[in-house]
């Protein structure tokens, strides 16, 4: 298969049998100022964050008992019961930090909305603490990051309480062309909570997986194409896909410097808002947050609670993916849920070029994903284990048995092979992934049809994960925005056959507020998510 899409970048499982079926008692919604302890096993399941603060804030709850609840969740369902892999490892500072956050909060210093609040990131994110960062990859069990990604760096200094890392497919999905989502040669296959023989997707996996399962309140993921609302679509999530440069991206391994950007992951829009919120910064480490406009918003909450949808203009962009008849039924639901709010919709939206895109992307992506690890692994220092591409490739031939025992590292070795940044080939791709994505893309669709945004299905429904075959992707529309490097959100739209399927909300650079005001009038009108139930398999 010739790959020119990111999202079809997979990782491939461990092989086994489907667990049997085991269920969590699920409890009932709550008010947003109260947490109903009774009627669950689990006291704060789907609990949001607005919820924990007031009963923290009320002295019901300190941050080490919500902390240690939460590792409880995680050892009854995440390393047995339905075994999800979500979580590659638990921070074992994660008491201590919660223990400090309760200090603080004692002495009336509460430092933003995330104080106390267990927080999971993805570990291709580096921690400079007891904590690896791997990516997934045996080849980076030894190395030891210098200091904290900045986005890290900025859960620390609002109070979180750093959870622990999650699994994700490996290299973040650029490694093969047959590999399989939420696999990793250190974590294994990380399994979907609606149904665990189906794939949580990724490069996101563990994060989605997480969130959806309540074993902690938000989550960080990476995207370069997909790789946090993909996940989230199939994880009956939000996930927000920011413009390149809101959030830093400085000590987080990566794919492209053009798309790559970290993300919330989170159960309402509002918890991605104010996930986002502590996320977004300014950072002389990243360059592309140099480009950050005067006037961007700092508080991402303002106006959730409005009638949005009510006089905006909707683009219907069905030019993303292929639909059958179940997904073009969510789909119609959904827009006849967008017009009863008021919202008035243009469909179809046409976007020319997605071939020519596709084949331009996988270029750019090639050679910004060997210039931009052989910089990575530079700043890891003369001990790491791993100090080129070349290596990595060495290394995972040489533990072939860990590393590859369902599928090979094709891309690596296609990323190896091309040359410099200034090639005229990767200058010539990079060019028309903007004008494509950008002036005849995005941009043009929204001025020539006065849209507030573009409206899609994320994807399909999870597939079954294979170790045989590897992924069948079920389609998706992330391409668009992510080469563009503009924001998408998605937000819970309905299910298939008890299978989660989310809707994006593209809009053109920094609106990433507009966008989730208008997701979370969505949210508010079609409460679409229901937590998953750990079924063996899909609702027949």
């Amino acid at each position: 298969m010739h790959l020119n899409r990111r999202r079809f970048i997979r990782d491939a499982m461990v092989a086994g049998a489907v667990l049997a079926a085991w269920r969590m008692p699920l409890g009932a919604r709550v008010a947003d100022t109260e947490v109903r302890v009774a009627g669950s096993d689990f006291p704060w399941l789907e609990a949001t964050i607005d919820q924990l603060q007031a009963t923290m804030a009320r002295g019901e709850l300190t941050a080490v008992a919500l902390t240690q609840a939460y590792l409880e969740r995680i050892a009854a369902i995440d390393q047995a019961g339905p075994t999800l892999r979500a979580v590659i490892e638990v921070n074992p500072e994660a008491l201590a930090i919660a223990a400090e956050a309760d200090r603080e909060r004692a002495a009336g210093r509460v430092h933003g909305p995330l104080h106390g609040i267990p927080v999971l990131v993805k570990d291709n994110i580096d921690t400079a603490d007891r904590m690896r960062t791997t990516a997934g990859s045996l080849a980076l069990l030894e190395a030891k990051p210098a200091r904290d990604a900045t986005v890290v760096a900025r859960l620390r200094a609002g109070g979180a309480v750093l959870l622990g890392k999650t699994n994700l497919s490996e290299w973040a999905n650029f490694r093969s062309t047959r590999s399989i989502s939420g696999w990793s040669g250190r974590g294994g296959q990380t399994r979907n909570p609606y149904a665990l023989d189906r794939n949580p997707s990724g490069s996101s996996s563990g994060s989605a997986a997480a969130v959806a399962a309540n074993l902690c309140a938000v989550a960080v993921g990476t995207e370069t194409d997909g790789s946090i609302v993909s996940p989230a679509s199939v994880c009956g999530l939000v996930g927000v896909k920011p413009t390149v440069g809101l959030i830093s991206r400085a000590g987080i391994i990566p794919i492209s410097a053009s798309q790559d950007t970290a993300g919330p992951m989170a159960r309402t829009v509002k918890d991605a808002a104010l996930l986002l919120g502590v996320l977004a910064s300014a950072d002389a480490r990243d360059a592309a947050t140099q480009a950050r406009p005067a006037d961007l918003p700092t508080d991402f909450t303002t106006g959730l609670g409005q009638p949005a949808l009510s006089g905006a203009r909707l683009g219907i962009f069905r030019g993303g993916m292929a639909l059958n008849p179940k997904t073009e039924a969510v789909l119609a639901d959904a827009i006849a849920a967008l017009r009863a709010a008021g919202a008035e919709i243009v469909d179809p939206v046409e976007v020319a070029g997605m071939k020519e895109l596709g084949d331009a992307e996988f270029e750019v992506l090639l050679y910004e994903f060997k210039d931009g690890l052989n910089a990575y692994f530079a700043t890891l220092g003369p001990a790491a284990p791993i100090r080129s591409l070349e290596q990595l490739i060495a290394f995972n031939r040489a533990h072939a048995d860990r590393e590859m025992p369902y599928f090979g590292q094709e891309l690596l070795e296609q990323a190896q092979a091309k040359g410099p940044l200034t090639e005229q080939a990767y200058l010539d791709a990079l060019a028309t992934c903007r004008r494509l994505a950008r002036a005849e893309g995005i941009d043009a669709a929204l001025a020539s049809h006065r849209l507030d945004a573009l409206v899609t299905l994320t994807n399909g429904p999870a597939w079954p994960i294979d170790p045989v075959s590897g992924d069948s992707y079920t389609g998706g529309s992330s391409s668009l925005a992510a080469v563009a490097g503009y924001p998408s959100v998605t937000v819970p739209a309905g299910q298939i056959m008890g299978l989660p399927v989310g809707l994006s909300f593209t809009g053109k650079a920094w609106s990433e507020l507009r966008l989730l005001q208008l997701a979370a009038d969505f949210e508010r009108r079609t409460a679409a998510r229901t937590p998953p139930q750990f079924l063996p398999s899909v609702k027949w």
